[in-house]
């Protein structure tokens, strides 16, 4: 067997797209948080004050939503900026990863708002308290303008990357909260129940976890390296079956780098196959047009029974 025969049967050949393949690199949304970071903590500011002064807990509870929204963005804007830093020698793959613990922190920060909400709604069901129904409405609809004007600071983002997706949910979810308020309010002045403040904040809590929930689940599923979501494992797999020349794949990995990016390697076997970068440049092409996965590493091995790989059993890693 030739040297070149060796190499291609053992080696790992590593490729990537062609230029005109669709990228996934994260986009710069630094105007976006800029302005999004600045236009809610000037509304926390507000709604803390008002809330305070109307005795509001509705006003009180989206305050300090609005504020672990603002820890949030400041997350994700740093996570953005650290994963736009350039690889080095000991870290291979850069701070790609600081935007799956971001949108993980993130989700934990808001669980803890909801917590303290529930808490609070608890006591004034069981204590309600008079409050001022016009200052709330007035901060509310300063809400529905922040919030629905944030959102969509982060709309053509929201679809290929988990932190801007977050974002923009949490704002627009914001921004049907704030119109909760006012309804509950107004409701609250025409008929002299003092329950539906808490009432209020409680919904706002079930909402809040609601847009957790999905942000907790696939960011806590990225930082354990499963296969991110939109992905079939078992669809890519099947393809890479069916590729000329292949007769078996093993060792298949797909996870996240980041919140935007995909790597994915594998194991194939090609018997007599020898070098042949044609089709390792057309196997990435194919995983980035059809899958969306961007960093592909392949193995390209002969098959020879008496050097058997040892990764090839799908119980070893």
């Amino acid at each position: 067997m030739s040297n070149d025969h060796q190499h291609a049967d053992h080696g790992h050949d590593h490729g990537h797209a062609h230029a005109h393949g669709h990228s996934h690199a994260p986009a710069n949304f630094d105007t976006a948080f800029a302005v999004g970071v600045g236009l809610n903590l000037t509304f926390v500011i507000a709604e803390t004050i008002y809330g305070f002064q109307a005795n509001s807990l509705a006003l009180l509870a989206d305050a300090a939503h609005n504020l672990s929204d603002v820890a949030g963005l400041l997350l994700a804007w740093g996570a953005s900026w650290l994963g736009r830093k350039k690889p080095t020698a000991r870290r291979s793959y850069g701070y790609r990863s600081a935007s799956i613990l971001a949108a993980l922190i993130n989700a934990a920060l808001l669980l803890l708002a909801v917590g303290g909400i529930l808490l609070e709604s608890a006591r004034r069901f069981m204590a309600p308290e008079p409050i001022t129904g016009s200052t709330v409405i007035w901060v509310a609809l300063l809400g529905i303008a922040i919030n629905g004007a944030t959102a969509l600071l982060f709309m053509r983002g929201r679809k290929s990357d988990l932190n801007i997706r977050g974002a923009f949910l949490h704002m627009t979810a914001d921004a049907v909260v704030s119109l909760g308020v006012v309804i509950a309010t107004l409701a609250g002045q025409a008929t002299g129940w003092l329950w539906l403040d808490p009432a209020t904040g409680l919904a706002i809590a079930l909402v809040i976890l609601y847009g957790t929930w999905g942000l907790g689940r696939d960011s806590f599923n990225l930082a354990f390296d499963a296969t991110p979501e939109g992905i079939d494992p078992e669809a890519v797999k099947k393809h890479l079956e069916q590729l000329p020349g292949v007769t078996e794949v093993h060792d298949l990995h797909i996870w996240a780098m980041s919140t935007t990016e995909t790597a994915l390697t594998a194991h194939l076997v090609r018997p007599g196959s020898g070098l042949d970068d044609a089709f390792i440049a057309d196997v990435c092409s194919r995983m980035e047009k059809r899958f969306s996965i961007r960093h592909t590493t392949l193995q390209i091995e002969a098959g020879d029974p008496a050097h058997p790989c040892h990764l090839a059993p799908a119980e070893v890693v």
